[in-house]
Protein backbone atom coordinates (compact mmCIF):
# COMPACT_ATOMS: atom_id res chain seq x y z
CA UNK A 1 0.00 0.00 0.00
CA UNK A 2 2.77 2.11 0.56
CA UNK A 3 6.49 2.84 0.43
CA UNK A 4 8.95 4.47 2.63
CA UNK A 5 5.90 5.61 4.40
CA UNK A 6 3.75 7.33 1.97
CA UNK A 7 0.59 6.49 -0.07
CA UNK A 8 1.17 5.73 -3.67
CA UNK A 9 -1.42 5.03 -6.73
CA UNK A 10 -1.74 2.07 -7.33
CA UNK A 11 -5.29 2.61 -9.51
CA UNK A 12 -6.20 5.90 -11.07
CA UNK A 13 -9.89 6.34 -13.18
CA UNK A 14 -8.95 8.95 -15.68
CA UNK A 15 -12.85 10.18 -16.79
CA UNK A 16 -11.71 11.76 -20.72
CA UNK A 17 -15.09 12.93 -21.58
CA UNK A 18 -18.47 13.39 -20.48
CA UNK A 19 -20.02 12.44 -23.46
CA UNK A 20 -21.63 9.24 -23.70
CA UNK A 21 -23.96 7.32 -26.51
CA UNK A 22 -25.86 6.00 -23.59
CA UNK A 23 -28.29 7.24 -21.30
CA UNK A 24 -28.14 5.08 -18.06
CA UNK A 25 -29.75 6.53 -15.30
CA UNK A 26 -27.03 5.50 -12.19
CA UNK A 27 -24.41 7.35 -14.11
CA UNK A 28 -22.04 8.83 -11.23
CA UNK A 29 -20.59 11.80 -13.85
CA UNK A 30 -23.86 12.50 -15.45
CA UNK A 31 -22.68 11.96 -19.18
CA UNK A 32 -24.66 13.19 -22.20
CA UNK A 33 -24.50 13.33 -25.93
CA UNK A 34 -22.17 16.24 -25.89
CA UNK A 35 -19.04 16.39 -24.35
CA UNK A 36 -18.89 19.37 -20.99
CA UNK A 37 -16.95 22.50 -21.74
CA UNK A 38 -13.46 22.40 -20.91
CA UNK A 39 -12.36 18.76 -20.92
CA UNK A 40 -8.71 18.34 -20.52
CA UNK A 41 -6.66 18.60 -24.23
CA UNK A 42 -4.34 16.55 -25.85
CA UNK A 43 -1.43 18.09 -24.40
CA UNK A 44 -2.75 19.03 -21.36
CA UNK A 45 -4.04 14.72 -21.09
CA UNK A 46 -0.14 14.02 -21.97
CA UNK A 47 1.59 16.39 -19.19
CA UNK A 48 -1.11 14.73 -16.68
CA UNK A 49 0.33 10.97 -17.61
CA UNK A 50 3.88 13.02 -17.15
CA UNK A 51 3.23 13.97 -13.84
CA UNK A 52 1.26 10.36 -12.93
CA UNK A 53 4.23 8.79 -14.17
CA UNK A 54 6.73 11.01 -11.84
CA UNK A 55 4.56 9.31 -8.53
CA UNK A 56 4.44 5.84 -9.72
CA UNK A 57 3.33 3.30 -12.16
CA UNK A 58 -0.28 2.97 -11.46
CA UNK A 59 -3.23 1.02 -13.96
CA UNK A 60 -4.31 3.91 -15.43
CA UNK A 61 -8.63 3.53 -16.62
CA UNK A 62 -9.34 5.23 -19.30
CA UNK A 63 -13.37 6.44 -18.91
CA UNK A 64 -15.64 8.45 -19.10
CA UNK A 65 -18.68 9.19 -20.39
CA UNK A 66 -17.77 6.84 -22.83
CA UNK A 67 -13.96 6.96 -23.82
CA UNK A 68 -14.27 6.06 -27.29
CA UNK A 69 -15.82 9.46 -28.20
CA UNK A 70 -12.66 11.09 -27.70
CA UNK A 71 -10.78 11.46 -30.47
CA UNK A 72 -7.34 11.09 -29.18
CA UNK A 73 -8.14 8.49 -27.11
CA UNK A 74 -5.74 6.01 -29.24
CA UNK A 75 -2.76 8.84 -28.71
CA UNK A 76 -3.42 9.15 -24.98
CA UNK A 77 -3.50 5.34 -24.60
CA UNK A 78 -0.52 4.95 -26.56
CA UNK A 79 1.44 7.91 -24.36
CA UNK A 80 0.72 6.48 -20.89
CA UNK A 81 1.24 2.71 -21.93
CA UNK A 82 4.05 2.51 -24.62
CA UNK A 83 5.97 6.09 -23.67
CA UNK A 84 5.53 6.19 -19.82
CA UNK A 85 5.32 2.46 -19.05
CA UNK A 86 1.68 2.94 -17.50
CA UNK A 87 -0.82 -0.69 -17.33
CA UNK A 88 -3.59 0.97 -19.56
CA UNK A 89 -7.33 -0.03 -19.19
CA UNK A 90 -10.60 0.72 -20.65
CA UNK A 91 -13.93 1.79 -19.28
CA UNK A 92 -16.57 1.60 -21.84
CA UNK A 93 -19.90 0.42 -22.33
CA UNK A 94 -18.45 -1.41 -25.77
CA UNK A 95 -21.40 -0.71 -27.84
CA UNK A 96 -18.27 1.25 -30.08
CA UNK A 97 -15.92 -1.04 -29.99
CA UNK A 98 -15.31 -3.14 -33.84
CA UNK A 99 -13.00 -5.28 -34.72
CA UNK A 100 -10.78 -2.24 -36.24
CA UNK A 101 -11.07 -0.39 -32.66
CA UNK A 102 -9.64 -3.05 -31.13
CA UNK A 103 -6.80 -3.74 -33.21
CA UNK A 104 -5.98 -0.29 -32.67
CA UNK A 105 -6.51 -0.48 -28.87
CA UNK A 106 -4.45 -3.75 -29.24
CA UNK A 107 -1.54 -1.84 -31.17
CA UNK A 108 -1.58 1.42 -28.43
CA UNK A 109 -1.59 -0.41 -25.45
CA UNK A 110 -4.53 -1.01 -23.77
CA UNK A 111 -3.90 -4.70 -22.14
CA UNK A 112 -7.77 -4.79 -21.05
CA UNK A 113 -11.12 -3.66 -21.49
CA UNK A 114 -13.97 -3.43 -19.29
CA UNK A 115 -17.28 -3.62 -20.13
CA UNK A 116 -20.87 -2.82 -18.59
CA UNK A 117 -23.24 -5.49 -18.71
CA UNK A 118 -26.20 -4.84 -16.31
CA UNK A 119 -28.63 -8.11 -17.43
CA UNK A 120 -28.20 -10.94 -19.30
CA UNK A 121 -31.41 -10.55 -21.08
CA UNK A 122 -31.03 -7.98 -24.12
CA UNK A 123 -34.02 -6.21 -23.29
CA UNK A 124 -33.79 -5.07 -19.47
CA UNK A 125 -30.14 -4.08 -20.55
CA UNK A 126 -31.44 -1.98 -23.62
CA UNK A 127 -33.89 -0.80 -20.97
CA UNK A 128 -31.93 0.34 -18.07
CA UNK A 129 -29.21 1.95 -20.86
CA UNK A 130 -31.62 3.44 -22.34
CA UNK A 131 -30.74 2.66 -25.86
CA UNK A 132 -32.25 -0.12 -27.75
CA UNK A 133 -29.55 -2.57 -29.34
CA UNK A 134 -26.77 -1.90 -26.26
CA UNK A 135 -26.76 -5.40 -25.16
CA UNK A 136 -26.03 -6.91 -28.75
CA UNK A 137 -23.10 -4.07 -29.55
CA UNK A 138 -22.05 -4.77 -25.92
CA UNK A 139 -21.68 -8.55 -27.10
CA UNK A 140 -20.04 -7.72 -29.77
CA UNK A 141 -17.60 -5.67 -28.42
CA UNK A 142 -16.61 -8.29 -26.29
CA UNK A 143 -16.03 -10.89 -29.00
CA UNK A 144 -14.36 -8.25 -30.72
CA UNK A 145 -11.74 -7.50 -28.15
CA UNK A 146 -11.45 -11.47 -27.26
CA UNK A 147 -10.84 -11.86 -31.52
CA UNK A 148 -7.80 -9.20 -30.92
CA UNK A 149 -6.56 -10.64 -28.35
CA UNK A 150 -7.04 -8.01 -25.17
CA UNK A 151 -8.25 -9.60 -22.03
CA UNK A 152 -12.25 -8.82 -21.08
CA UNK A 153 -13.80 -7.73 -17.70
CA UNK A 154 -17.77 -7.16 -16.89
CA UNK A 155 -18.50 -4.65 -14.82
CA UNK A 156 -22.15 -4.91 -13.53
CA UNK A 157 -24.24 -2.52 -10.83
CA UNK A 158 -26.46 -4.46 -8.37
CA UNK A 159 -29.78 -2.66 -8.68
CA UNK A 160 -33.23 -3.57 -7.58
CA UNK A 161 -34.20 -4.48 -10.92
CA UNK A 162 -30.72 -6.40 -11.79
CA UNK A 163 -30.49 -8.15 -7.88
CA UNK A 164 -31.98 -11.49 -8.71
CA UNK A 165 -30.17 -12.11 -11.76
CA UNK A 166 -26.50 -11.61 -10.85
CA UNK A 167 -25.21 -14.99 -11.07
CA UNK A 168 -26.96 -15.24 -14.11
CA UNK A 169 -24.80 -12.15 -15.91
CA UNK A 170 -21.44 -14.01 -14.12
CA UNK A 171 -22.34 -17.17 -16.27
CA UNK A 172 -22.57 -14.59 -19.40
CA UNK A 173 -19.76 -13.46 -18.64
CA UNK A 174 -17.62 -16.25 -18.55
CA UNK A 175 -19.72 -17.28 -21.98
CA UNK A 176 -18.22 -14.20 -23.46
CA UNK A 177 -14.79 -15.45 -22.56
CA UNK A 178 -14.45 -12.46 -19.59
CA UNK A 179 -11.57 -13.31 -16.99
CA UNK A 180 -12.96 -10.93 -14.54
CA UNK A 181 -16.18 -9.94 -12.89
CA UNK A 182 -16.69 -6.63 -11.08
CA UNK A 183 -20.04 -6.69 -8.79
CA UNK A 184 -20.33 -2.74 -8.57
CA UNK A 185 -22.88 -1.26 -5.76
CA UNK A 186 -24.95 1.60 -6.15
CA UNK A 187 -23.39 4.84 -4.79
CA UNK A 188 -25.84 8.00 -4.34
CA UNK A 189 -24.55 10.43 -6.79
CA UNK A 190 -24.48 11.94 -10.10
CA UNK A 191 -27.72 10.66 -11.15
CA UNK A 192 -27.53 7.42 -9.02
CA UNK A 193 -29.18 10.09 -6.03
CA UNK A 194 -32.65 9.63 -8.04
CA UNK A 195 -31.84 5.65 -7.60
CA UNK A 196 -33.49 3.58 -5.07
CA UNK A 197 -31.36 1.54 -3.63
CA UNK A 198 -31.50 -2.46 -2.22
CA UNK A 199 -31.53 -2.81 1.56
CA UNK A 200 -28.13 -3.19 3.69
CA UNK A 201 -29.11 -6.66 4.49
CA UNK A 202 -29.74 -7.88 0.80
CA UNK A 203 -25.98 -6.69 0.24
CA UNK A 204 -25.27 -8.22 3.12
CA UNK A 205 -26.41 -11.40 1.30
CA UNK A 206 -25.19 -10.85 -2.43
CA UNK A 207 -21.77 -10.66 -1.01
CA UNK A 208 -21.87 -13.41 1.51
CA UNK A 209 -23.43 -15.83 -1.41
CA UNK A 210 -20.87 -14.63 -3.87
CA UNK A 211 -17.89 -15.12 -2.12
CA UNK A 212 -19.31 -18.73 -1.33
CA UNK A 213 -19.34 -19.63 -4.83
CA UNK A 214 -15.58 -17.98 -5.55
CA UNK A 215 -14.54 -19.90 -2.36
CA UNK A 216 -16.46 -23.36 -3.63
CA UNK A 217 -14.41 -22.64 -7.00
CA UNK A 218 -18.50 -22.27 -8.97
CA UNK A 219 -16.78 -19.36 -11.15
CA UNK A 220 -13.52 -19.03 -13.17
CA UNK A 221 -13.64 -15.00 -13.01
CA UNK A 222 -11.84 -13.22 -11.02
CA UNK A 223 -14.15 -11.42 -8.75
CA UNK A 224 -13.76 -8.32 -7.11
CA UNK A 225 -16.65 -6.11 -5.45
CA UNK A 226 -16.26 -2.62 -5.87
CA UNK A 227 -18.11 0.31 -3.60
CA UNK A 228 -19.13 -2.42 -0.87
CA UNK A 229 -15.73 -2.85 1.09
CA UNK A 230 -17.28 -4.87 4.03
CA UNK A 231 -16.42 -7.58 1.80
CA UNK A 232 -13.43 -8.08 3.25
CA UNK A 233 -14.92 -8.79 6.26
CA UNK A 234 -17.18 -11.02 4.76
CA UNK A 235 -14.05 -12.84 3.21
CA UNK A 236 -12.44 -13.20 6.23
CA UNK A 237 -15.49 -14.95 8.01
CA UNK A 238 -15.55 -17.45 5.43
CA UNK A 239 -13.70 -20.46 5.05
CA UNK A 240 -12.11 -21.83 1.98
CA UNK A 241 -11.01 -17.94 0.69
CA UNK A 242 -6.93 -17.08 0.35
CA UNK A 243 -6.95 -13.56 0.76
CA UNK A 244 -3.65 -13.18 -0.41
CA UNK A 245 -3.98 -15.49 -3.64
CA UNK A 246 -6.88 -13.60 -4.61
CA UNK A 247 -4.83 -9.94 -3.84
CA UNK A 248 -7.22 -8.46 -1.97
CA UNK A 249 -5.37 -5.76 0.12
CA UNK A 250 -8.51 -3.19 1.27
CA UNK A 251 -12.27 -2.81 0.76
CA UNK A 252 -12.19 0.86 0.26
CA UNK A 253 -8.93 2.19 -1.42
CA UNK A 254 -10.31 5.86 -1.99
CA UNK A 255 -7.23 8.37 -2.10
CA UNK A 256 -4.76 5.45 -0.06
CA UNK A 257 -3.81 3.80 -3.21
CA UNK A 258 -6.99 4.82 -5.77
CA UNK A 259 -7.88 8.35 -7.04
CA UNK A 260 -9.99 9.60 -10.08
CA UNK A 261 -9.07 12.83 -12.55
CA UNK A 262 -11.97 14.06 -13.51
CA UNK A 263 -12.65 15.61 -17.30
CA UNK A 264 -11.60 19.01 -16.90
CA UNK A 265 -8.40 17.97 -14.36
CA UNK A 266 -10.06 18.06 -11.40
CA UNK A 267 -8.52 15.36 -8.45
CA UNK A 268 -11.29 13.09 -6.54
CA UNK A 269 -10.75 10.29 -3.77
CA UNK A 270 -12.78 8.28 -6.21
CA UNK A 271 -15.27 8.39 -8.84
CA UNK A 272 -17.90 8.27 -6.57
CA UNK A 273 -16.66 10.78 -4.10
CA UNK A 274 -17.48 13.91 -5.56
CA UNK A 275 -15.06 16.22 -3.63
CA UNK A 276 -12.20 18.30 -5.20
CA UNK A 277 -9.13 18.04 -4.09
CA UNK A 278 -7.15 20.03 -6.47
CA UNK A 279 -6.59 20.57 -10.23
CA UNK A 280 -3.79 19.04 -12.42
CA UNK A 281 -4.41 22.67 -14.45
CA UNK A 282 -3.41 24.29 -11.25
CA UNK A 283 -1.10 22.07 -9.48
CA UNK A 284 1.34 19.40 -10.07
CA UNK A 285 -0.39 15.97 -9.38
CA UNK A 286 1.90 14.90 -6.74
CA UNK A 287 1.41 17.60 -4.81
CA UNK A 288 -2.00 17.12 -4.46
CA UNK A 289 -1.62 13.20 -3.99
CA UNK A 290 0.97 13.81 -1.17
CA UNK A 291 -0.26 16.88 0.95
CA UNK A 292 -4.28 17.38 -0.09
CA UNK A 293 -5.73 17.53 3.71
CA UNK A 294 -8.69 15.31 2.41
CA UNK A 295 -6.44 12.57 0.85
CA UNK A 296 -4.73 12.84 4.40
CA UNK A 297 -7.32 12.16 6.36
CA UNK A 298 -8.37 9.60 4.48
CA UNK A 299 -5.45 7.85 5.04
CA UNK A 300 -5.70 8.20 9.09
CA UNK A 301 -7.95 5.36 10.04
CA UNK A 302 -8.11 6.98 13.55
CA UNK A 303 -10.43 9.77 11.46
CA UNK A 304 -13.40 7.54 10.68
CA UNK A 305 -16.37 8.11 13.01
CA UNK A 306 -19.29 5.99 14.09
CA UNK A 307 -19.14 2.42 14.30
CA UNK A 308 -16.45 2.78 11.40
CA UNK A 309 -13.89 3.66 13.70
CA UNK A 310 -14.03 1.09 16.28
CA UNK A 311 -14.56 -1.42 14.02
CA UNK A 312 -12.22 -4.59 14.41
CA UNK A 313 -12.14 -4.27 10.66
CA UNK A 314 -11.02 -1.14 9.62
CA UNK A 315 -8.05 -1.56 8.30
CA UNK A 316 -8.76 -4.19 5.94
CA UNK A 317 -12.40 -2.39 5.09
CA UNK A 318 -13.10 0.95 5.93
CA UNK A 319 -16.59 1.59 4.49
CA UNK A 320 -17.47 3.02 1.70
CA UNK A 321 -16.25 6.76 2.06
CA UNK A 322 -18.45 8.20 -1.15
CA UNK A 323 -21.53 6.35 0.19
CA UNK A 324 -21.17 7.78 3.59
CA UNK A 325 -21.05 11.50 2.28
CA UNK A 326 -23.62 10.56 -0.01
CA UNK A 327 -25.91 9.77 2.32
CA UNK A 328 -24.97 12.29 4.41
CA UNK A 329 -25.13 15.04 1.98
CA UNK A 330 -27.62 17.76 1.87
CA UNK A 331 -27.02 19.16 -1.32
CA UNK A 332 -27.39 17.65 -4.53
CA UNK A 333 -24.16 17.26 -6.65
CA UNK A 334 -25.20 15.79 -9.34
CA UNK A 335 -22.49 15.85 -11.98
CA UNK A 336 -20.74 18.14 -10.03
CA UNK A 337 -17.96 18.50 -7.87
CA UNK A 338 -17.73 20.49 -4.09
CA UNK A 339 -14.88 22.02 -2.89
CA UNK A 340 -13.78 20.71 0.63
CA UNK A 341 -14.91 24.13 1.89
CA UNK A 342 -18.25 23.66 0.64
CA UNK A 343 -19.03 19.96 2.39
CA UNK A 344 -22.56 19.38 2.51
CA UNK A 345 -21.95 15.75 4.03
CA UNK A 346 -18.86 13.77 6.08
CA UNK A 347 -16.91 11.21 4.20
CA UNK A 348 -15.63 10.13 7.36
CA UNK A 349 -18.96 9.05 8.53
CA UNK A 350 -19.76 5.63 9.54
CA UNK A 351 -20.65 3.14 6.41
CA UNK A 352 -24.57 3.40 6.15
CA UNK A 353 -25.16 0.66 4.21
CA UNK A 354 -23.13 -1.70 6.50
CA UNK A 355 -25.42 -3.93 8.76
CA UNK A 356 -22.84 -4.98 11.13
CA UNK A 357 -22.27 -3.86 14.27
CA UNK A 358 -18.46 -4.06 15.57
CA UNK A 359 -17.01 -5.77 18.88
CA UNK A 360 -16.16 -2.13 19.98
CA UNK A 361 -19.53 -1.11 19.29
CA UNK A 362 -21.20 -3.47 21.55
CA UNK A 363 -18.82 -3.11 24.14
CA UNK A 364 -19.31 0.64 24.67
CA UNK A 365 -23.38 0.23 24.43
CA UNK A 366 -23.37 -2.43 27.25
CA UNK A 367 -20.63 0.03 29.35
CA UNK A 368 -23.61 2.85 28.37
CA UNK A 369 -26.22 0.75 29.46
CA UNK A 370 -24.50 -0.61 33.05
CA UNK A 371 -23.94 3.23 33.53
CA UNK A 372 -27.58 4.18 32.74
CA UNK A 373 -28.52 1.08 35.20
CA UNK A 374 -30.52 -0.34 32.45
CA UNK A 375 -31.10 -3.92 32.94
CA UNK A 376 -32.16 -4.83 29.58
Amino acid sequence: MHENGNFLPRLISWNLTFSCNLRCPHCYIDASESAGAGELSTAEGKELIDQIAEVSKPILILSGGEPLLRDDLFELAHYAAKEKGLTVGLGTNGTLISDSVARDLKSCGVSAVAVSLDSSSPERHDAFRGVKGAWKRALEGIAACRRNGIAVQVNTTVTQQNYGEIYEIMKLAERVGATAFHLFFLVPTGRGVKMKDISAEKYEQMLAEVLQKVAAGKTKLALRPVCAPQFMRIALQQKGLDLKKRRWTRGCLAGLTYCRIYPTGEVTPCPYLPLKVGSVRETHFKEIWFNSPVLKSLRDFDNLKGKCGVCEYRAVCGGCRARAYGLTSFVDVCGGLQEPAELSGDFLAEEPWCPYIPLGREEGEEGEREERGDKN
